[in-house]
């Protein structure tokens, strides 16, 4: 299925010389050896005006990259599940306020870690909490301090488990701090997932497929690759072409997953992603199938921080974020264009996506180069709003 209807960039604001000289810098990184190959889309007004494919899909195998290439979207998968919860939220079946030890036990009566050793939460962590990352869990990754050994200790992404199983181990650990007071990038949308599953009876794969992947035809997009599309599946290098060493081992997507990680294991194309992203950026509707209202989109990209702290280094300056995105709030102070309102999240391979309500334009990037996300968020956001004629 293409992505979305398709139209000549200068027909909707666009120029095409300057999306050319975006593909052109494209090449010439690939061609010094910065990145295998990447695919970028980008519409606007709600039209495809540019799709192109560069590089290699796999650099072991010299297999040139494909604009239906599949893709390890890791933090990418996060937006799919807060949508999900807001479509329960939609259908009565939750509330934004309410604890989630209502609906996992596990995670009803949390201990929060202090430097004398634990305390009980002052306050129960909430559906909010854990969509806008207040939850007070973490990432193993994000630290080195006593609540990060310990998720690393009980490995609490490994594969060999159930999303219950997760949840269960979760509650045995430790918050880093209280529910509610600080932003912190974490677990909390694997959570999220296993709320989704009590809540609809539905394995979280299901769900996704029956409620979201499937009316919105995202046919490549799940928890793995079937055997028949491995062939279309994009790898990265084997060494970090900047730092000489061996590079991140990506997520094996060979086989269905036990553990369905809700913040982070799904796979897709580019064009699958455009069309969910498009759907947001319609107000929850897209070609006649509508997720969600438009004013609940517009409760999910507002920002949920407000003065809570702890947005650190993760998260751009001049940004807060909401239930599922990083949302910005001011014209200024960031280091790449946008527009107030812009909506956006990443993978940790290297894709990523923005919905920029004012321009009325879709971007999605797909490449898998961990190491070198950070530079191509931001060039490819710069060559895009480049691209801005009207």
């Amino acid at each position: 299925m293409s992505a979305l209807p398709t139209a000549r960039p200068e027909e909707v604001g666009l120029s095409t010389p300057r999306l050319e000289a975006m593909d052109r810098v494209l090449r010439e990184r690939i061609a010094a050896g910065h990145l295998p190959g990447a695919v970028v889309s980008v519409a606007r007004h709600g039209q495809l005006a540019w799709s192109a494919a560069h590089g290699r899909r796999d650099p072991a195998r010299d297999a040139p990259m494909a604009v239906d290439a599949i893709f390890r979207i890791y933090s990418m998968t996060k937006p799919l599940v807060s949508v999900g919860v807001m479509m329960l939220v939609e259908e009565g079946r939750l509330l934004l306020g309410d604890p989630i030890g209502t609906y996992l036990p596990d995670l009803a009566n949390p201990m929060v870690a202090t430097e004398g050793g634990t305390v009980p939460a002052a306050a129960p962590i909430t559906v909010q909490d854990l969509l806008r990352h207040t939850s007070g869990l973490t990432y193993e990754f994000l630290g080195d301090g006593a609540v990060h050994r310990a998720y690393a200790e009980a490995q609490i992404a490994r594969r060999a488990q159930t999303n219950a199983d997760q949840v269960a181990a979760l509650g045995r650990l430790p918050l880093l701090h209280q529910p509610g007071t600080r932003w912190g990038y974490s677990r909390s949308t694997d959570v999220l997932g296993r709320l989704i599953e009590v809540v609809s009876g539905e394995s979280l794969g299901a769900f996704l497929q029956s409620r979201i992947c499937g009316p919105l035809g995202m046919v490549d997009t799940g928890f793995h690759v079937p055997p028949a599309q491995l062939g279309r599946l994009a790898e990265g290098f084997a060494t970090d072409p900047d730092t000489g060493t061996a590079a991140m081992t990506l997520l094996d997507v060979r086989e269905p997953p036990s553990f369905e990680s809700g913040g982070g294991g799904m796979v897709g194309t580019a064009a699958d992603y455009l069309r969910f992203a498009q759907m947001l950026a319609e107000g929850g509707q897209l070609h006649g199938t509508r997720l969600l209202s438009r004013k609940t989109v517009e409760l999910m990209s507002s920002d949920h921080l407000g003065g809570i702290p702890g947005a650190g280094d993760i998260l751009p300056l001049g940004h807060g974020f909401g239930l599922g995105f990083a949302v910005r709030k001011e014209r200024g102070i960031a280091t790449a264009p946008g527009s107030v309102g812009t909506f956006y999240w990443s993978g940790m391979a290297g894709t990523f996506f923005w919905i920029d309500p004012v321009e009325r334009l879709v971007a999605v990037f797909m490449m898998q180069g961990v190491g070198q996300r950070e530079y191509y968020r931001n060039l490819i956001r710069n060559l895009v709003y480049a691209a801005i004629t009207d």
